[in-house]
């Protein structure tokens, strides 16, 4: 738990870190696993397992499952900690991010600085020598484009940060093949597609709840510069052509009748609820009758149980 000196600090302001050490061991950890961010990660994993699943045609092996998922986590949470490093400016003036370690003093720039980077020399390694080459330079290849190509470059200088910014979010899905064949095919890409044109409606609508956030730091996320009525239609565009490359799967013979039926009935549902949001941003609702989180959780719902049907699937041909 923070101090209350530290909760209490000036908005904006960064807190000082004089008295870190004196903080107990397992705060500090708390903080370190924090640097992480955990609950996104829980999300990438989501994307990888199942794959690996479908790439075997079956159950992979146990081992190899434990190895890619730890060289992931590492992987993304060097990405997720130097990005706190880079972001620890604005994230001191955004409420929904004012608690982090950087910010409280819980831990200082550089420690953040040298935990990053040795997540990634470490996932690097251990993708390279225990699962395959391929795989690591995958990895490596999404922690540089998380930290440089979004954090660095789009972030604060586009409205298509998200978008293009995205494809780090997308790379654990050929990670996952290429961990069972030390290869890549049609699969996966079609796969990595589909959470490309994901990401956009699912991050929008919590954007469009704390574009006031991002207004304050700057930072010219899509709802920020665009009206309700255009973010919701970028949402809808996005939608309909995620839920289109979410079918290719089975016509190019890679799933079945399962997830095919899971597939339309998620992307159905998912469709209701895009153009729901965009009737109430059309009818210039605003404020909490515009329900645009209903889409984000929805989002997060809808990529889980895709990718469940992409890991059971193989087992109902």
């Amino acid at each position: 738990m923070y101090v209350t000196a530290v909760e209490s600090r000036p908005p904006g302001v960064l807190a000082t870190s004089s008295s870190r050490g004196q903080r107990p061991f397992g705060a500090r950890a708390k903080a370190f696993v924090a640097l992480t961010k955990p609950r996104i990660i829980e999300l990438l994993l989501i994307t990888t397992v199942p794959v690996m699943f479908l790439a075997q045609q079956g159950v992979p092996s146990l081992r190899l499952v434990l190895l890619t998922c730890l060289g992931g986590y590492l992987s993304a949470g060097g990405a997720n900690a130097l990005n706190m490093y880079i972001d620890r400016d604005i994230d001191a003036v955004m409420e929904r991010t004012s608690q982090r370690p950087l910010v409280t003093g819980m831990v200082s720039p550089g420690e953040c600085l040298v935990f990053g980077i040795s997540l990634a020399v470490v996932s690097t390694l251990l993708f390279g020598l225990t699962v395959n080459w391929l795989s690591a330079w995958l990895s490596l290849g999404a922690f540089l484009f998380y930290v440089v190509v979004y954090t660095m470059i789009l972030k604060r200088r586009t409205a298509q940060n998200i978008v293009w910014g995205g494809i780090a979010g997308c790379m654990p899905v050929l990670i996952g093949w290429s961990a069972v064949t030390n290869s890549l095919s049609w699969a996966p890409v079609i796969l990595f597609l589909v959470i490309f044109f994901w990401t956009p409606p699912h991050y929008w609508p919590l954007s469009m709840k704390v574009k006031d956030d991002y207004a304050r730091a700057g930072v010219p996320m899509l709802p920020v510069i665009a009206s309700n009525k255009v973010v919701a239609r970028q949402i809808v565009v996005y939608s309909w052509v995620m839920v289109a490359v979410s079918l290719l799967l089975t016509p190019l013979g890679y799933t079945g009748w399962f997830y095919t039926a899971v597939a339309l009935a998620v992307g159905g549902w998912w469709l209701w609820e895009a153009h729901a949001l965009q009737h109430r941003a059309r009818a210039g609702v605003t404020g909490a009758k515009l329900k645009e989180m209903r889409l984000f959780h929805w989002s997060i719902t809808y990529v889980s149980l895709l990718f469940v049907a992409v890991a059971v699937d193989p087992f109902l041909r």
